[in-house]
This record gives structure tokens, C-alpha cells and sequence, in this order.
């Protein structure tokens, strides 16, 4: 017998007491929007929740600790539940690690729509519409547990269309098993859909903004219809205020445009216009494998400061994070073989490079040494002492370089060193 169709809104991680980060410095024009972002992609859940005619909202987890968020960061549920009960729509809320229940406090008392799931036992609620039970909400909240445990789920099994609320990830095999034909996922911050999990899908929608660099790409919420017929289909919708982008170039592509600049300022513009108009937070990691390119790129340091002061200052802005220019690791050989200073450097370079590597397959070798100290490390505390106005923590730092930045402190100090003795000046900076 056909049933009846609903739609609801699936959403978690709002992380409203966690600001956005991989930030060395604040935009002056991006400030206010930085510091409200969070809170504006959540309130865009509720906004959609108020406006378009959902039976009912799910929340899976990791809202917010109400210690670190404060009462700015509840008020902001507090008052959008209070909107949701007015509007007569229910709200159903499984806790994750950050909003364990337990942290919530007792003298706040939650509105009479919202049912925040039990960390003990599943709560299985019928959702009713003219007196009709259309589906079924099976919730639990995380007990601390970053991964989701399916056997807590069991409850009697039930015709109507089953939607399971809880906190963290499990394998689609798993899943399967909890027999649910939706499953309403949190703990991911990026979009994650576990296929095979469940008939109309297993999602984790992810934060409705990102917070860095590792949680690139779009960020919004799920709004899911499911028909009379028991078919859900599942869209996306964007929320996010700010977009994290993560790019990677090649010197190929410096050398098809000519110069790095130039090239950095035309996929500004097509990030632009591919992400909506939202204000872009950008790291760019260039890959200079051709040390003929070295020129076309210029001073990493100048080039920061120009990206942000053309790019960062416009409404949607696009402001560059970081700019990362990794030096090439192999030259041309014939500069290798040459008989000149260069040569001897780069050759040189190669030796320690080598030993450097023997070294870390080879323990047994810390006995053999090279001009520069022990095989594989990088002594700078020579150089110090040529620079009496160095701090004592400046002078521990490069008085022995940490074995894992010693191939890219390698690789830096061998380009400066082609750039001088190829006539060229020593202006280049790494990251920035």
C-alpha cells in the first residue's frame, strides 16, 4: 500500500565553537564576515528549515560544545528551535562528541519539538501527519565514539520508511545491517556518502562551513524527498559563506601562460565564477619541476602581496591563504657537468643529497660524516655566529634542522645557491 511522501532537512557539524582557520593574517574587509561565517551557514539551515516546507530536521551531531561556544553560540540554536516550534516542525537531534549531552546544561531546557536521542539506547519515534504514521526516526546519540556502532540501532522493524539518526562513520556492510532505508551520518566535515549503506542513501552532509584547508571544496546541508512510493532522492544545497580552495600548478602550466602571476590571476577568475560569488580562501602549491621556469615565477614573498592586494580586497574577495613555491629537485645535467663554480655547487649538492638518503635507510652509517656534519643532517650553526643579534631560540632552531625539513631545506638552499652563480639575485622566498 503506497504510503505518503514528507521531505526533511539532514544536517550536523556545525562546529559553532570553532572559528575558521589557516589564517596568518585577517583581511580588514573580511573581518566581520570571517568571524560570523559559522554562524551564518548554520542559521541558513534553519532559514531553509522555516521556508520550505519540511515535515520535520535532522541533526547528527557535533552542533556545538555549549562550554567553548557560549551563550552566543546556544542562543543561536535556542532561538531557531524556539522558530521550528512555532512553525509546528519537529526537530531531532542525535549528539556527537562536541555537543555530548552531558555538556549541555541543565538549567536550559530544551523546546518541546526537539527530542535529543539518548547516548544509552535507540529512541524510535513515529512521525505522524493527519493522524497518519508516515515514517519512522530511529536515533542514538555517540557515547564518545568517533565511529558509528550499528548494533545499538536494533529496534522492532517497522513497514513505514526508517530513517536513522547517529553520530559517526561505519562501512557500508555494516550499515546494511541496521536495515534503515535512510541513514542520517555525522562526524565527517566534508560531504561523505557511504555507498551501499542504505537504499536511499547513508550521508554525512558535512559542516555547513569549512573551517581550512582540509575541508576544501563546496559545504552545505541535504534536503531529502522521498515519495509515496518509498523513493528518496537526495539534494545538495550550498550554505557556505567562505570556500577553502586547495591548488596545485605545474611549471607546464607557468610555462603555457608565461609568467606565474599571470597565470595565478586567471584561475582567480575561473574559481570565481565556478564557486558562486562566495568569498574565496585560496592556497597555492606550485610545483617548479623545471628549473628553466625559475625566472617566470619571481620573488613567492612580492607575489603574495600582490595576489592579495588585487585579488583580496573586492566583494566576493578571493584572498590567498598561502603560496607555496616548491624548488625544482633535479637540474639540467649539462649543468651538472659543467667546469665551473655552478657545477662544483650542484654536484656538491647531489653528494649530500645522497648521503643524506644513505643515512636515513642506513642507521649504521652515523659515523660518516661530510663537510657539513653527520650524513643526512643540516648544520646551520656555523652561519650563526655570524649573526651575533640572533636569539638563543633562533640560533637552537637552525643549529640543527629537524630530519623531516631537511630535504626542503636542502632544496631551498641549492636554488639560491643556482640562482647566484647563474647571475641571478637572491629574492626568493619559499612559503608565504
Amino acid at each position: 500500500m503506497p504510503g505518503e511522501s514528507f521531505r526533511f532537512i539532514h544536517a550536523s557539524d556545525f562546529h559553532l565553537e570553532t572559528p575558521l582557520g589557516d589564517l596568518d593574517q585577517l583581511p580588514p574587509n573580511l573581518r566581520e564576515a570571517l568571524a560570523t561565517a559559522p554562524r551564518t551557514a548554520a542559521a541558513a539551515v534553519f532559514e531553509a528549515a522555516l521556508a520550505e516546507n519540511i515535515d520535520f530536521l535532522v541533526l547528527s551531531g557535533d552542533l556545538l560544545h555549549p562550554v567553548a561556544a557560549g551563550p552566543h553560540g546556544m542562543s543561536l540554536l535556542l532561538d531557531n528551535f524556539e522558530k521550528l516550534h512555532a512553525a509546528g516542525t519537529p526537530v531531532y537531534w542525535a549528539a556527537g562528541i562536541a555537543d555530548d549531552p552531558k555538556q549541555w546544561p541543565e538549567a536550559v531546557p530544551l523546546p518541546p519539538n526537539v527530542t535529543l536521542f539518548p547516548r544509552d539506547k535507540p529512541l524510535s519515534i513515529p512521525y505522524e501527519r493527519a493522524g497518519r504514521v508516515v515514517c519512522t526516526i530511529v536515533g542514538r546519540s555517540s557515547e564518545g565514539r568517533s565511529s558509528l556502532h550499528v548494533p545499538g540501532f536494533q529496534t522492532e522493524p517497522t513497514d513505514e520508511f526508517t530513517v536513522g539518526v547517529g553520530y559517526g562513520a561505519a562501512d557500508a556492510n555494516a550499515l546494511a545491517t541496521g536495515r534503515m532505508d535512510y541513514w542520517a551520518l555525522g562526524g565527517a566535515h566534508n560531504y561523505t556518502e557511504i555507498e551501499g549503506g542504505a537504499p536511499a542513501g547513508a550521508i554525512q552532509p558535512g559542516s555547513p562551513q569549512g573551517r581550512g584547508l582540509d575541508e576544501s571544496g563546496a559545504h552545505g546541508y541535504c534536503v531529502v524527498d522521498v515519495d509515496a512510493e518509498q523513493t528518496a532522492r537526495v539534494h545538495r544545497v550550498e550554505s557556505d559563506q567562505f570556500r577553502y580552495c586547495h591548488e596545485t600548478i605545474d611549471a607546464e602550466e607557468i610555462r603555457s601562460v608565461g609568467s606565474l602571476r599571470n597565470l595565478l590571476g586567471q584561475k582567480i577568475n575561473t574559481l570565481a565564477n565556478d564557486n558562486g560569488g562566495r568569498h574565496l580562501l585560496i592556497a597555492w602549491d606550485v610545483a617548479l619541476n623545471d628549473p628553466e621556469m625559475i625566472s617566470s615565477v619571481g620573488d613567492p614573498v612580492e607575489l603574495l602581496r600582490q595576489l592579495r592586494r588585487d585579488h583580496g580586497n573586492g566583494n566576493p574577495a578571493a584572498w590567498t591563504t598561502r603560496l607555496t613555491v616548491r624548488p625544482p629537485r633535479n637540474y639540467p645535467k649539462s649543468w651538472r657537468e659543467e667546469d665551473t663554480i655552478l657545477g662544483d655547487f650542484l654536484r656538491a649538492s647531489d653528494k649530500f643529497r645522497k648521503a643524506g638518503s644513505a643515512s636515513n635507510n642506513a642507521s649504521t652509517n652515523a659515523d660518516q660524516t661530510t663537510a657539513t656534519g653527520k650524513a643526512g643532517r643540516v648544520q646551520l650553526m656555523p652561519f650563526t655566529e655570524e649573526h651575533p643579534e640572533l636569539s638563543s631560540t633562533a640560533t637552537t632552531l637552525l643549529g640543527d634542522v629537524p630530519a623531516q625539513h631537511r630535504d626542503e631545506t636542502l632544496d631551498e638552499a641549492t636554488l639560491l645557491g643556482v640562482e647566484l652563480l647563474r647571475g641571478g639575485k637572491p629574492s626568493w622566498g619559499r612559503k608565504s
